[in-house]
């Protein structure tokens, strides 16, 4: 269905009367309207209201403000319809020419022009007073000339230092609205000085709201779209940096991959051409050809470049990036697209209503411990990370977008509707599922993903558990009470406290010496036990007393700060280091830890907990260094302002990459060796709960909700919840 645009007319008032017919010579406080259009004569097309005004202000004196408010408010007025009808020009340009053409036009007509310097005549010989106050509603000390009258200048701006961005010609400023005004300046502080020094646009909005006061205009470096080559899965091309960006290392090239993998799954790659840059580590699928038949057809905008994805069975525009420049530099890329609809689902993991707030919601992504209970709706980062959406169209179709992208992000939601993608490393590796249906768009995304494991079937059983039973003798007495009660119970759990001193891979010698015949009760009774695992490990016990740090240390399995050694931060057991699941060699010692333990203790099931991973410490107990993965030139609006807070330094070293591009997918590696340590250990499909999770995570394990206080907000909460993580 093609996108409509109103098309309002030049409107003026039909009826129109002198304002002599509101002035009344007696003594009285009655007021003129100030709505009053103004007279025209056929002996006279000078405005009556502004011909006039010097000598009604002298023959009323009382009157002088009122006049003079009127006198501002035709002007404003004028000043407006001049500013809509070119707005609405440039959207009618923008519908029939979006690809191939620039986005905004590039020229007025005439007559507009005319207009408004007839009006710039007829102010200037406005009576002194009036001129006084005029100039001092409008906080200017001269004529102000709308720069709307001004054809867009779609010159490249020259290149600027990082600190104070591009430094550019004055850009030309369609008077956007409010919905469609994309960020040009999303640090924390914009002022009108720092957008401008950036080449942007600065209008204060109606009303804030989230509104950006800074915002793209047409002139703003881009890409151009070379050649597209046809290849044997889709096509091919080349982007060329057009100008300087506000970030610092601008990508000069990109290489466009567009890949027809499946009739309801299209797949699009932007990565740097010259440089090799951080791919997610996950196994997706590899297609070898081009799928016979689409259900998505494919237009492209070749300077500045843009992609438009249709909906091939009713032309429905489903993605439109070329509202918004394509930012993509070393520490900072951005894409933003139109939406066809308000009914988005999914991006997690937060917490909040089923159905996204379109109203400038900022999404950010980067694992979090952060009670739930805590935690605003939508705005607080969570345990997981999920950069992926499901839009429903008006007319009941679907579709979904998934960004295969692990490093610190944002999404900006806003009521055009559109969306952008923000993040601060990696690269843009989008697929775009066209369903038609909910059910189909979810099967399109576990065909990349994976699908969910198959859990053994008492895991969908009844499970109890909770913090604070304190004994094993406790533990058994009520599971011992639910048997009395005829009350169904599949599994037992236990939180922390059976743990000596919160160490893994322990139990309590005096609270819970009785765990073993516990757990012997209840497999007994046909029943299993889970208990929880946290990832941190203790370096601060005595030498040869506890195996998981003295063997982990001597393998090398823990992650690493700058200088080479184990970082060390702070959780339950104190100072701590952390196992670096993406190393094969902690794969194993971790399946040796399990083992050496279920010998004592034969568990069913694992809970791990503080898996972000979590830390008392921000970054380390010694802090971080100060390098730019620990200060990136942006940071997404993540709670505690900094990569570093409650977790990881950014720039300490895994065997993969830093963890400024794996802090996301710890909890999805640590879910892989739990998996795997249960198969070899039992033989048996596993079952593994944790807390933070990532794309992929559901074919090795499950996902519980976080923290929360077990009120009925909680439970209300829980619905969203398990609706957005299924």
């Amino acid at each position: 269905m093609a996108e409509k645009y109103p098309q309002p007319g030049w409107q003026t008032p039909e009826e129109k009367r002198p304002l002599d017919e509101c002035l009344v010579q007696k003594e009285n406080t009655e007021k003129c309207p100030l709505d009053v259009p103004v007279q025209k004569t056929a002996q006279d097309e000078t405005p009556f209201l502004l011909k006039t005004e010097a000598e009604k202000c002298q023959k009323f004196p009382r009157l002088k403000e009122e006049a003079d408010r009127q006198h501002r408010q035709v002007f404003l007025t004028l000043k407006a319809k001049i500013e809509q009808k070119h707005l609405e020009e440039l959207r009618r340009e923008t519908f029939r020419q979006y690809v191939g053409v620039k986005t905004w036009r590039g020229n007025i007509q005439a007559c507009l022009i005319y207009t408004l310097m007839m009006v710039m005549v007829c102010v200037s010989i406005f009576g002194g007073v009036g001129m006084f106050f005029f100039n001092i509603a409008l906080g200017e000390d001269f004529l102000f000339m709308p720069s709307t009258i001004k054809p867009p200048s779609h010159q490249p701006l020259m290149a600027g230092s990082h600190s104070q961005g591009p430094i550019a010609p004055v850009p030309q400023c369609p008077d956007e609205e409010n919905t469609h005004r994309f960020d040009c300046y999303p640090e924390v502080i914009s002022t009108k000085e720092k957008c401008e020094a950036r080449g942007c646009c600065w209008k204060l909005p109606d009303s804030s709201n989230g509104v950006p006061y800074c915002y793209f205009p047409p002139s703003f470096p881009s890409y151009s779209l070379g050649e597209v080559k046809e290849t044997p899965l889709g096509a091919t091309a080349v982007l060329t940096k057009n100008g300087t960006g506000p970030y610092p290392k601008d990508v000069q090239q990109l290489t466009m991959d567009l890949r027809f993998e499946a009739e309801g799954r299209l797949h699009l790659v932007l990565n740097d051409t010259a440089n090799r840059r951080y791919e997610v580590p996950i196994e997706t699928p590899t297609a070898t050809t081009k799928a016979a038949s689409q259900l998505y057809e494919v237009e492209y905008s070749h300077n500045p470049f843009g992609i438009v994805v249709k909906r091939k069975s009713n032309g429905r525009v489903l993605l439109n990036t070329t509202v918004a420049p394509l930012i993509y530099a070393d520490p900072f890329l951005e894409m933003s697209t139109t939406l066809p609809s308000i009914n988005i689902y999914g991006l997690g993991e937060h917490r909040g209503p089923f159905r996204h707030s379109m109203n400038w919601v900022h999404i950010p992504f980067w694992a979090r411990d952060q009670s739930t209970a805590k935690a605003q709706e939508d705005v607080t980062n969570l345990y997981g990370s999920h950069p992926f959406y499901l839009c429903v169209e008006e007319d009941g179709q679907a579709h979904g977008v998934f960004l295969l992208n692990s490093n610190a992000m944002e999404v900006i939601l806003q009521p055009a509707p559109a969306l952008t993608w923000r993040t601060i490393g990696g690269i843009f590796d989008f697929y775009i599922f066209l369903g038609p249906d909910p059910n189909s768009v979810i099967q399109q995304y576990w065909d990349v993903i994976g699908r969910p494991m198959m859990p053994p079937y008492w895991a969908l059983g009844f499970h109890l558990c909770r913090w604070g039973y304190n004994s094993a003798n406790r533990t058994r007495d009520i599971a011992q009470k639910m048997r009395n009660a005829g009350i169904p119970q599949d599994t037992q759990w236990n939180d922390i406290d059976y743990m000596t001193n919160h160490l893994d891979w322990t139990y309590d010698q005096q609270k819970f010496a009785e765990l073993p015949d516990l757990v012997k009760d209840l497999h007994d009774h046909g029943q299993h036990y889970i208990m929880i695992v946290d990832p941190g490990i203790s370096n601060t016990q005595k030498a040869g007393t506890y195996a998981p740090y003295d063997v982990g240390l001597k393998r090398g399995v823990f992650i690493n700060d700058t200088n080479g050694n184990p970082i060390v931060g702070r959780v339950w057991p104190g100072d701590t280091t952390f196992p670096d699941f993406t190393n094969p060699i902690t794969q194993q010692w971790w399946i040796e830890m399990a083992a050496d333990f279920h010998k004592m203790v034969p568990f069913d099931g694992m809970w791990i907990d503080m898996n972000e991973p979590s830390n008392f410490a921000d970054g380390s107990t010694h802090g971080c260094p100060d390098n730019t993965l620990e200060k990136p030139p942006y940071t997404p609006a993540v709670v505690g302002g900094s990569l570093m807070s409650k977790t990881l330094c950014a720039s300490s070293q895994q065997h993969l990459s830093s963890h400024y591009n794996l802090h996301n997918m710890f909890g999805h590696f640590e879910i892989i060796a739990s998996h795997n340590a249960l198969v070899n250990i039992r033989g048996k499909r596993p079952v593994v709960i944790s807390r933070s999770t990532f794309p992929s995570s559901g074919r090795h394990g499950g996902h519980w909700l976080g923290d929360n206080k077990s009120a009925w907000k909680d439970m209300y909460y829980s619905i969203p919840g398990i609706l957005n993580m299924n």
